[in-house]
């Protein structure tokens, strides 16, 4: 079994000293509006908070290996709970706000609105789809519509069929177009997934209702809300601030699913099942997602980088996930905000991350000698249903 190590008692785990850190994204908000008041030099704010600023803060703050009890109280959760919860109001607010009030402004060129709403982009995907990420694994029904209605943001409501039906399922297969492969870089990973993610999220839902013995147009597949979500999103820009504010709309959503996928990149780079034969794989183990412990950016990223133990228990909440030891789960040299940046620029990416997944390959999978089926998509589809799946 994966060992912990130092544990938060449940007083800790509920005073505000343990939980306000997570809610530090509401200062992004801010950052936004400050920009579309003033333009020039301060469009820098938003990408540098989110990349320099917390790279700087990670280096400062260190790592924190503690744990809380997994099991706690859903009383200790209150206000870890509430944050995912109010985070999709003031979103909503931010986006739509700014297209209402940037939109027809004097004071801001063309290419300040574009660049403006690119940091928007990091608002809505660093932070928006990461929340909505924490509510779609909820199994209440309310918290699964708010992790659409932010997803509809951003235009890629599809995400939350792949990653519930095919990736928690699929991981390190041939069959999760999001498990990075050996030695790709992203320029290749990003097309690949824009075109195989929503293909592989539409089957899985239509396979979903072929169980039921309904068809793929019955009305419970959720792309006709997704459909009517993203349709209501951009009529709702479009009103706002016309042709302008579409644009401005779009140039967020852009860079939203840029984030996404350069944050699923990282995640799972390398990192392969065992094939048994017969289309088969092994069960996902501890090893098979890259973990980073920096302090700071967990606490941006609501323990997104304790990425293993979302895989083990897909339903525990955040402030519950576990950090692993590095015998246990493979560690990223740097946190998110220092590996999204690297992915960019491939040759240091392949500097940095091939040794550590020939060295990962030699510690869990001394045995196996050619990898070339496995990075080169040379190995059958696994055949484990996607009903098998814990959502």
């Amino acid at each position: 079994m994966p060992q912990t190590f130092g544990q938060i008692d449940h007083e800790t785990l509920a005073a505000p000293r343990h939980w306000a850190p997570f809610w530090i994204s509401l200062i992004f908000p801010i950052l936004a509006v400050i920009e579309a008041a003033f333009g020039g030099w301060t469009l820098i704010l938003l990408p540098a908070s989110a990349w320099w600023f917390f790279a700087v803060l990670d280096g400062v703050t260190g790592t924190d290996n503690s744990n809380a009890d997994p099991d706690a109280p859903d009383t200790d959760l209150t206000w870890y709970r509430r944050l995912t919860t109010v985070w999709v109001p003031v979103q909503a607010v931010t986006l739509f706000g700014l297209i209402a009030w940037v939109a027809p402004a004097d004071h801001l060129s063309g290419w300040e609105k574009v660049g403006l709403f690119a940091g928007v982009g990091v608002i809505t995907g660093a932070i928006g789809i990461n929340y909505s990420h924490e509510l779609m694994h909820r199994a209440d029904r309310l918290e699964r519509w708010l992790a659409d209605v932010l997803l509809a943001m951003v235009l890629y409501s599809h995400f939350r069929s792949e990653h519930l039906l095919v990736h928690h399922s699929y991981v390190g297969t041939p069959r999760d177009p999001v498990t990075a492969l050996y030695n790709e870089g992203f320029h290749r990973f990003l097309p690949r997934v824009l075109l195989q993610c929503p293909v592989s999220a539409f089957y899985a839902e239509s396979g979903r209702l072929a169980r039921r013995n309904r068809p793929w147009y019955d009305l419970s597949n959720p792309f006709y809300r997704y459909a009517g979500l993203q349709a209501a999103m951009l009529i709702l820009a479009g009103l706002l601030g016309g042709w302008v504010g579409l644009g401005l709309f779009l140039v967020q959503a852009v860079v939203a699913v840029w984030q996404l996928e350069l944050v699923n990149y990282v995640e799972h780079y390398g990192l392969t099942r065992r094939h048994l034969g017969d289309g088969r794989y092994e069960p996902v183990q501890p090893h098979h997602a890259w973990n980073a412990g920096q302090k700071a950016s967990n606490r941006l990223l609501i323990n997104l980088q304790r990425h293993t133990d979302h895989h083990l228990h897909p339903t525990r909440r955040f402030p519950l996930l576990q950090a692993l030891d590095a015998n246990s789960a493979p560690l990223l040299p740097y946190g998110y905000p220092v590996m999204t940046v690297l992915a960019m620029i491939p040759p240091l990416w392949r500097r940095m991350m091939n040794p550590r997944v020939r060295a990962w390959r030699q510690a869990h999978y001394p045995d196996i000698k050619d990898w070339k089926p496995y990075y080169r998509g040379g190995l059958p589809m696994p055949g484990r249903s996607s009903d098998q799946i814990v959502t």
